[in-house]
């Protein structure tokens, strides 16, 4: 066989470059990702956007309490005269900030535990994910309500609250991608090369395990964002007079047949940036799955 006859390994596309080619190929994730960052801005944004930047914390007028929407007021007005643009907007900044606090910290735990318990195997590897196991016995959503009702209702428990239930997850699939990862040739290299097993952990085991971790974090931001509306509609969450979409559904349930747009707004900002983030996620995954992967 001569030189020009050697089979040539097919190049692996890059994962960028496979994200910018399903960006122009599946258009409903590039919809979604366009929404989310204007929601992003929108909320970093909140005071310069709304006349009435006050209406987000604890300013009330009774006077102007359940305006239709209108040209003074686009989304009209709650209860206590607030207004619901400007509600939605600052309840975005609250929402985001629970799902990007939530999912950093889901990460984090679960990937260290998860790549500790993949790598180093044994008993290791079986306490680690025995507790998982116990975590995942209950379902995502219960296990949250229930920590919450320990906690001191607000922010900081709802996160806290979110982030039991959801970081199993992180640590399963990061256990499997380093189970596969330890057996690879270039691990077996590093060994040889004399790398200490702390060496290798951090520089081939852990960067080899993101990818799936970065396409489940879009994946469940939508999720986590929907658990932490369910927790403040049952009074588990952010508190009055914080904005937060899920609380104020809840407070503007009762008024919901005589004034839709008190709970319609923000049920829409829910709905929305949820099915974004899903779409989003989806699309990162049909771009980085390995099984889809093109040679050239």
């Amino acid at each position: 066989m001569t030189a020009l006859d050697t089979p040539v390994a097919p190049l692996r596309e890059r994962p960028v470059h496979r994200v910018v080619r399903a960006a122009r190929t599946d258009r409903l994730a590039a919809v979604g990702a366009v929404v989310l960052a204007l929601v992003v801005i929108a909320a970093l944004a909140a005071p310069l956007l709304s006349p009435y930047p006050g209406d987000g914390t604890d300013a009330t007028h009774p006077a102007e309490a359940l305006r239709s929407p209108g040209a003074e007021h686009w989304f009209g007005t709650d209860g206590v005269g607030r207004d619901m643009l400007t509600r939605v907007l600052y309840g975005a900044r609250t929402s985001l900030t629970i799902a990007v606090a939530v999912l950093a910290l889901s990460a984090v735990i679960g990937v260290l535990l998860g790549v500790v318990a993949g790598y180093a195997g044994g008993i290791v590897r079986d306490v680690i994910m025995r507790i998982t196991d116990v975590f995942l016995a209950f379902p995502a959503l219960l296990l949250s309500v229930a920590l919450a009702l320990v906690l001191h209702p607000g922010t900081q428990g709802a996160i806290i609250a979110i982030t039991a239930s959801w970081w199993p997850w992180y640590a399963r699939m990061s256990a499997v991608a380093a189970t596969s990862i330890r057996s690879r040739g270039f691990i077996d290299a590093a060994r040889c090369l004399g790398g200490s097993r702390t060496r290798i952990v951090l520089r081939h085991v852990l960067p080899n395990s993101l990818t799936p971790v970065l396409v489940q974090l879009s994946l469940d931001a939508g999720g986590v964002i929907l658990t932490a509306a369910a927790l403040s509609f049952l009074g588990l969450g952010p508190q009055e007079p914080t904005a937060e979409w899920g609380l104020m559904v809840q407070q503007g349930q009762s008024l919901f047949t005589t004034n839709w747009w008190v709970v319609a707004f923000p049920g829409l900002a829910i709905v929305i940036t949820a099915f974004c983030f899903n779409v989003l996620g989806e699309g990162l995954r049909s771009a980085l799955d390995p099984r889809r992967e093109v040679t050239r």
